[in-house]
């Protein structure tokens, strides 16, 4: 059937041999997965790698949610409380088989979803996988995760650096680098959770290379979490949000103009809207304040000798560059031909709204919202749930049920 005579695509009706397929093991799928098993819909996890939570378990050993526990967990399983209020990786890690394994979730590992189109019937989605499979669902959850694939900047020279490169994806933890001079190069989360780390575990010099100065946020104040306040100020208009939080740092936070980090000329909000998280502070005011993680700028680019050129016209030499510089989504391959992605490759919906011409197609985990990514999956994930169901009843009248 050529193009001309497809008929107009529209969502399809679950059924056990025509499933929700979810793209992606992580916690946004894995939630998803569950919501709609609750509503008797067959769902079916795709995962790439041999085991749930693949992301999850490469990042670095001593990182701990921002989010507390209890607001942390997905539907229809608590967080256990021996995990503590900031819940480590590996915790999170048990946490998710352990759901997966409690829930009963159909989960088909070592299975890459490479490309989705519309099937060729005009309901429903057609999937090309690992191995030249073909599988036809209903319709697809996109949970392939926000930290998909490293990104590097496209910095001049870079291949000619002769010291230790990385992406902080690589990175687990500071051993290899006691008594190495060492440049983070990116202040998120994870470059300022990365330098103090190095610092506690012996590097003789830690420089922290910053293109655009972060809003730091405690992570708790009096026992009071960030999110809590991130949960209460997310539907309050931006300006508000703004200058609360420009009064709120003024008064919890030291001025760290003298060492670099002066505070931001835009707002938090806006940069949240921007997609810019406020980082979280485990120790790198402290590490600032006391001179043991140098500020420095931006890195412009690598020149021979091992030297690295910074936005202010000064040339470092570290032994070891970790580039903190963020990932991709990298969704173009699977979902760029169906027109569902903006300019920055970021999906133009989430949640339970679908893209105008590709109903039954949903995306989840792909926002950063300051109110807390788990926090966001969880009731995304019974949103879409919602919304397939309705959509299944709207058609047929009836959903299908699981057997049993």
């Amino acid at each position: 059937m050529d193009e001309s005579t497809t008929p107009p695509h529209s969502s399809a009706h679950p059924t056990p041999d025509r499933p929700v397929y979810v793209i992606g093991g992580g916690p946004g799928g894995l939630a998803a997965a569950y919501a709609l098993r609750a509503r008797g819909i067959r769902a079916v996890v795709l995962e790439k790698s041999d085991r749930v939570g693949a992301s999850w378990r490469g990042h670095y050993d001593r990182l701990h949610l921002h989010t507390t526990r209890r607001l942390s967990a997905l539907p229809g399983l608590p967080m256990p409380r021996r995990f503590g209020r900031w819940v480590s990786r590996d915790n999170v890690v048990r946490y998710l088989e352990k759901y997966a394994e409690h829930h009963r979730l159909e989960i088909v590992t070592g299975v890459e979803v490479s490309r989705v189109e519309r099937a060729p019937d005009g309901t429903g989605w057609l999937l090309h996988a690992t191995g030249g499979r073909e599988l036809t669902g209903a319709a697809v959850v996109v949970a392939t995760g926000y930290n998909h694939t490293p990104r590097l900047p496209d910095w001049p020279g870079r291949d000619s650096f002769t010291g230790e490169f990385l992406h902080a994806g690589e990175y687990r933890n500071g051993k290899p680098y006691a008594g190495r001079d060492v440049l983070v190069v990116g202040v998120g989360n994870t470059g300022a959770e990365i330098a103090v780390d190095l610092v506690e575990s012996g590097a003789s010099r830690v420089r922290l290379a910053v293109r655009t100065v972060p809003h730091i946020l405690r992570r708790s104040t009096a026992g009071w979490a960030a999110q809590y306040s991130g949960v209460l100020v997310r539907r309050l208009p931006v300006g508000l949000v703004d200058r609360i939080s420009r009064v709120q740092a003024k008064v919890a936070l030291p001025d760290l103009s003298a060492h670099g980090l002066p505070r931001p000329d835009t707002g938090l909000y806006t940069r949240v809207k921007q997609g810019a998280i406020p980082v979280q502070d485990v120790g790198l005011i402290d590490a600032v304040r006391k001179g043991r993680v140098e500020i420095v700028a931006a890195v412009d680019g690598f020149e021979d000798g091992g030297k690295i050129a910074l936005a202010d016209g000064t040339r470092i030499s570290p032994d070891v560059v970790i580039a903190a510089t963020g990932y991709v989504r990298a969704l173009e391959g699977l979902v760029g031909h169906l027109d569902v992605l903006d300019t920055r490759g970021k999906p133009v919906v989430h949640g339970a709204r679908t893209p105008p011409d590709a109903p039954g197609l949903y995306f989840t985990g792909f926002t950063n919202p300051i109110s807390g990514n788990l926090r966001e999956m969880a009731i995304d994930a019974v949103k879409i749930a919602k919304a397939i169901t309705r959509d299944s009843s709207a058609a047929t009248g009836a959903v299908s049920r699981l057997p049993g």
